[in-house]
C-alpha cells in the first residue's frame, strides 16, 4: 500500500493494549510525511492512515482533529530537538563548551528539518497560570540554555549580562541567523552558521 508520498505502509498490527505505540508510529509517520509535503496544510489524516497503514478512525482515537495532531507532531519534535541538545551538553565538561554544544545541536536540527523548523517556531506560546511566564516546548529550550549560562557563572566564567538575558540574546541571534538561511540557502552557506553562533556566545562572555 502507498500514498500519494511514495511512503508503503507495511504495519502489524499492535498487541492489545500498546496504544502508545500505535501513537508513536502515527507521530513518526507524521514526521516523514511533513518532511516531504509542502507544509502542514498538505498533510490529510487519510493520507497519514495510508502511511500508517491504518484507518483514519484509529487516528482518531489518539487525535481529536488534524490540529490536534499537528500540535502533537509540535511536542514530539520538541522532544526530539531537547533530546539531540541534551545528549550534545552531556558529551562535553566545559561550561562554556557545553553552551556551544547546544546550540550546535540546535542549529544542526534547524538545518537538517527546516519544515519541522518553521512548524515549531510557528507554534503559539501559552501564558502561565494568572497571564504569567509563558510556557511550552520552545521555553523549555530557552530555559535549558539559560541553565548552561548559569552553569558558566558557577564555574567563576564572568558574564557580560545576567544569564537568563544571555540565554536569549544567543538564543534569538540564532534563530535569526538560522532563518536568514532558511529564506535563501541558494546564495548562503550552513557552513557560516557555527562559527556565527560561537561569535555570538563569546559576546556575551567577559
Amino acid at each position: 500500500m502507498t500514498d500519494e508520498t511514495g511512503l508503503t505502509a507495511q504495519r502489524v498490527r499492535n498487541p492489545w493494549g500498546q496504544g502508545d505505540r500505535l501513537r508513536t508510529e502515527i507521530l513518526d509517520a507524521a514526521v516523514r510525511l511533513l518532511s516531504k509535503l509542502d507544509g502542514e496544510e498538505a498533510l490529510t489524516i487519510r493520507g497519514l492512515a495510508r502511511a500508517v497503514g491504518i484507518a483514519p478512525a484509529s487516528i482518531y482515537q489518539h487525535f481529536a482533529d488534524k490540529a490536534a495532531l499537528v500540535r502533537g507532531v509540535v511536542e514530539y519534535d520538541y522532544a526530539r530537538l531537547s533530546a539531540v541538545m541534551r545528549e550534545a551538553d552531556e558529551s562535553v565538561t566545559d561550561p562554556v563548551g557545553r553552551v556551544r554544544a547546544q546550540m550546535h545541536a540546535y542549529c544542526r536540527f534547524a538545518i537538517a528539518n527546516p519544515g519541522h523548523y518553521r512548524l515549531m517556531l510557528g507554534n503559539r506560546r501559552i501564558a502561565g497560570p494568572g497571564g504569567g511566564r509563558p510556557q511550552g516546548p520552545l521555553r523549555s529550550i530557552v530555559d535549558s540554555v539559560v541553565a548552561a549560562f548559569e552553569r558558566c557563572e558557577r564555574a567563576g566564567q564572568r558574564l557580560r549580562l545576567p544569564a537568563d538575558r544571555a540565554a536569549v540574546m544567543v538564543f534569538v541571534g540564532t534563530h535569526g541567523r538560522v532563518a536568514l538561511y532558511h529564506s535563501n540557502p541558494q546564495d548562503d552557506s550552513a557552513d557560516r552558521i557555527l562559527p556565527f553562533v560561537d561569535e555570538l556566545i563569546s559576546l556575551v562572555l567577559d
